[in-house]
Formats: C-alpha cells, structure tokens, sequence
C-alpha cells in the first residue's frame, strides 16, 4: 500500500505532467496502487499492456506512459524523488515546507481549551458567524470522528464553513450560478456527513502509518489510530477551487498540505483563520462628566498587534473549552449522528445576530459562552435534559 506522500506525487504527477483531469486521477488512485505503481519511475518502466487495463482510453494509457518516461530520462535513471518536487526549508515548520506527518500535527497545535466554568461563564468572544462554524466543527469531530488527526479535522470543518458560506452567499444574491457540487464536481468521490452537511473527501492512505513509524523511530510513545479498523484519515476536497482550477480559472489552483496542489481545504488556513477570529468585545471609552471645557476625555492604551494576537488566542482557548464541556455532556447519551445533527442547531442558537441580508455578510457579535454552557447536557434527578432535540 502507498503512503500518503507517494499517493499526492502520483496525483501530481497525473494532473500537472500526464495532463489528466484531477477527476480522472483521483479515480485511478486504487488501480495504479493495485498494479504496484505509486512512483513515476515504477510506471516509467512498466509496458503499455499494463497501463490499459487501467484506463478506459488507449490514448489516456500512452498519454500517462509517455510523461513518466520523458520525466524519468529529465531526472536520471534511478532518482525517484516526486515529479513535482518540492523544495524543503532548513528551517523548522517554515510556510511551504513538506512536513513529516508527525510535524505536520505538531505545527497545527491548536491552543491548549480553557475549562474552567468559573471563567468560562462570565466570558464573551466577538466574532462573525463563519468562524464560529469552523470552531463548532472541529471540536464537534473529536468526538464524532476521533480517529481523524487535527490535521484532517481542520480540512474538514473548514469545508463546512465554505459549503455553507456559498450557499449563503447564493441565498442573499451576492452569487449566482451553479455551485461546483450541484454541477458534479467531485461526483464518485466518498463524503463525510459534518454539522449536517455533506462533505465529498480525498482519503489519505497510509498517513496513520506514516505517523506510526516516525514516532517509533523518535522514541515516542503516542498512540495513532488503526486505518483497517477505523478508516484512513480524510482531507475535505475544495470543490469550488477543484472547479476553477479544471476550468482554467484565474486563482483556480489548490493549495494542499506541505505545497501540495491538490484541491483541498488547508488545516494550516483554516487553523490561520481560527486564530485571528476570535476578539474581545469592543470597548467604547465613557466621557469623563465634563465640568468645563479645559476637562480631557481618558487616554486609552494602544494595543500591539502582539497583544491583540494574545487575546484573540485566549479567546480562542476560551471557546474550544466551552464547545468540549458541550459535547462531552452528550457524547455518552447520543450516538454520533444524532451528535452531529444537534450541532448545527446548537450553533444557531448562540451565533451573533448580525443584520438580514446582505448588510450582515461578514458582520460581527458577541457570543456569550454562558450560552454555550446552557446547552449541556444536564445528569440528575430523572435524567433531566437541557436541550429538546
């Protein structure tokens, strides 16, 4: 079986230097890893009568076979390195740099859930609704979907947040058109049903095991799911960009982990866009009682973009606590699609009231997340339950 790396390269190599379509690719994924072809120099050097069977078009077969080689004989006998090498950085989790699965978890390291109802109770973030959602969704697959790394828990809640922001967009008339899923882009591919939505995904073979020999080959002891048993981890696919990119679309590209082009949705942008959403309730400075005209209204202390980074973390920090004591309250008593169902409702019931229309695209509110707590579960006598399903 492939590793993930090797089943990105071959899906670069396949799309960027075969010129086949990324729908295509990601269809013959399976049969080229049956016939023991995951490397171009593996299929550089194999006969025409074994790439036929994989395709449905004689053509498409020397088409795939005539790039490996002319790509092979480019590089020198022997070097397998990807067909679409990327460089990496010497220094640590730099942007663009291929990461280790292992390093790849680490650099995605979100900050540690505050979980002190004292605090928790009298604090507020100040946010727009989309974020929100992305946040909702990532603690909510912890619990759903525990075998999924961060990584891919990140890809997947930030493809809630563009499904659904296209579909609000649509819905207020600031899109028109098509979305890429209603016209069948991704169609054939496996989906994930998350906050209610469904997901089309690329699975990620051999990731769990990439994991698993690095930590051993660090000395560590951290323990990875079993992909036979629970399924390989998931990237949510960017249909809209999976769209632009076939189409020839300006700004089509995909940006995959690590510099991958693939289309798909980015834990470290959507970890990115988590980090800077979150704010503190604006404060409006009150006017000292002016008793004549030579009084001076009170001098407020500017923030440092350092500061404002730090609160927005502890906001953040503040939120994911409050989400985790929600779904922990639930997860013994719902199985995890009733779990994922009452997600969504469980969001529309705290997210900020912004305006109708498309005078509230965008804008912000305060979320209190004493409201988030009222949502728990709530054990005692006669098992009496908060929230009505």
């Amino acid at each position: 079986m492939a590793n993930s790396s090797q089943v990105q390269d071959l899906l670069r190599f396949l799309t960027n230097d075969a010129k086949l379509s990324l729908t295509v690719s990601m269809g013959k994924i399976k049969a080229f890893q049956s016939a023991e072809l995951v490397t171009v120099a593996a299929i550089s050097s194999t006969k025409i009568d074994v790439l036929k069977p994989i395709f449905d078009d004689e053509k498409q077969a020397k088409q795939v076979l005539a790039a490996a080689k002319r790509i092979t004989k480019k590089r020198g006998a022997g070097d397998d390195t990807p067909a679409s090498p990327v460089k990496k950085k010497k220094q640590k989790f730099m942007p663009g740099e291929v990461l280790t699965p292992a390093a790849l978890e680490e650099s995605l390291e979100l900050p540690e859930a505050c979980r002190s109802e004292e605090e928790l109770s009298h604090s507020s973030v100040f946010t727009n609704r989309a974020p929100l959602v992305l946040a909702f969704a990532v603690t909510l697959l912890k619990y759903t979907m525990p075998e999924q790394p961060l990584s891919s828990r990140l890809s997947l809640a930030q493809a809630v947040v563009s499904a659904n922001s296209r579909t609000k967009a649509v819905s207020i008339g600031l899109e028109s058109g098509k979305s890429a899923e209603e016209e069948g882009w991704g169609e054939g591919q496996p989906s994930v049903r998350v906050m209610g939505r469904e997901i089309k995904v690329l699975r990620r073979w051999g990731y769990h095991a990439d994991v698993r020999e690095e930590q051993e080959t660090q000395g560590s002891v951290t323990a990875v799911g079993d992909e036979e048993e629970k399924g390989p981890p998931l990237w949510g696919i960017d249909l809209e960009s999976m769209k632009k990119k076939e189409s020839g679309e300006v700004g089509g590209r995909g940006h995959g982990s690590g510099g991958s082009d693939l289309p798909i949705c980015t834990p470290q942008s959507a970890r990115t866009y988590l980090l800077k959403a979150f704010e503190t309730q604006p404060k409006v400075p009150e006017e000292m009682h002016q008793e004549n005209e030579s009084a001076k209204k009170p001098k407020i202390k500017k923030e440092t973009h350092a500061s404002r980074m730090a609160d927005k973390e502890r906001n953040l920090s503040m939120l994911l606590g409050a989400l985790e004591l929600l779904f922990e309250s639930w997860v013994d008593s719902l199985n995890t699609k009733e779990l994922d169902r009452r997600a969504w409702s469980w969001y529309v019931r705290v997210r900020p009231d912004v305006e109708s229309g498309v005078a509230g695209w965008g804008g912000k509110g305060i979320v209190p997340l004493a409201e988030i707590l009222k949502l728990r579960r709530e054990v005692g006598v006669g098992e009496k339950v908060k929230v009505e399903s």
